[in-house]
């Protein structure tokens, strides 16, 4: 298992890192060729971490696809762009929810709406996904409502089946979202991340997954599990 600190200023070094790392785990080409990362999936197309923006994206011809992951009340990984959830589900339409719309204080900046920490898995997977941008991403806007929210065994899932399907090896890239305020939460992400890699069978070294996070520390720990 690899790990990578990822910033918006190094994120070339990062695509870079993780080329590499697809490149050892597939079969080798005569010639290298760039390998090609899936932001979020098909942005712009469908929206964010879906099941249909990650299949798009392999239809496309990505190599890799990235999920960010956040945490539920429970524990559970799922795959969302960030873990306040009122623009990227129908949550804000969904009057059984609407007492837990909150503000919470996430990596020095205050937000408002709806927190993943606040809702167990079996409650989110009631929730449909939304594209984030509907004003610069139309298209993708029509395709609200049509997926549900993934955990990341769904999306490791996903990924294998590509694989099997296309005879190319699709990787994983998941970036591990705010870490130190699920810890303040009592929820530690480090080791429900390295259970998760091992469950799908994505600890060893030459397995087609390279972790992102935003910050070192949990990184660092990852490393060790």
């Amino acid at each position: 298992m690899r790990s990578l600190i990822h910033s918006r200023r190094a994120f070339g070094t990062g695509l870079a890192a993780a080329g590499a790392l697809m490149a050892s785990a597939r079969t080798a080409a005569a010639s290298p060729r760039p390998q090609v990362v899936a932001h979020r999936g098909a942005s712009g197309y469908r929206p964010e971490h879906t099941a249909s923006a990650y299949l798009l994206a392999i239809a496309q011809g990505a190599d890799v696809i990235e999920p960010d992951l956040v945490l539920t009340k429970d524990g559970a990984l799922v795959a969302r762009h960030e873990n306040e959830i009122g623009g990227t589900t129908d949550v804000a339409s969904r009057p059984e929810f609407a007492a837990r719309r909150t503000a919470r204080d996430i990596d020095g900046e205050r937000v408002e709406g709806w927190f993943t920490e606040d809702f167990t898995l079996a409650e989110l997977k009631t929730l449909r996904a939304r594209e984030r941008l509907p004003q610069l991403r139309p298209g993708s806007a029509r395709h609200d409502g049509e997926d549900d929210v993934l955990t990341f065994a769904e999306v490791a899932a996903l990924a294998r089946r590509e694989s099997a399907r296309t005879g190319r090896t699709i990787g994983l890239c998941p970036e591990m979202k705010h870490p130190a305020h699920f810890r303040r939460l009592g929820l530690a992400f480090e080791p429900i991340m390295a259970a998760a890699l091992k469950a799908e069978g994505l600890d060893a070294a030459t397995a087609p997954v390279l972790v992102q996070c935003f910050e070192v520390g949990p990184l660092k720990t990852l490393s060790t599990l």
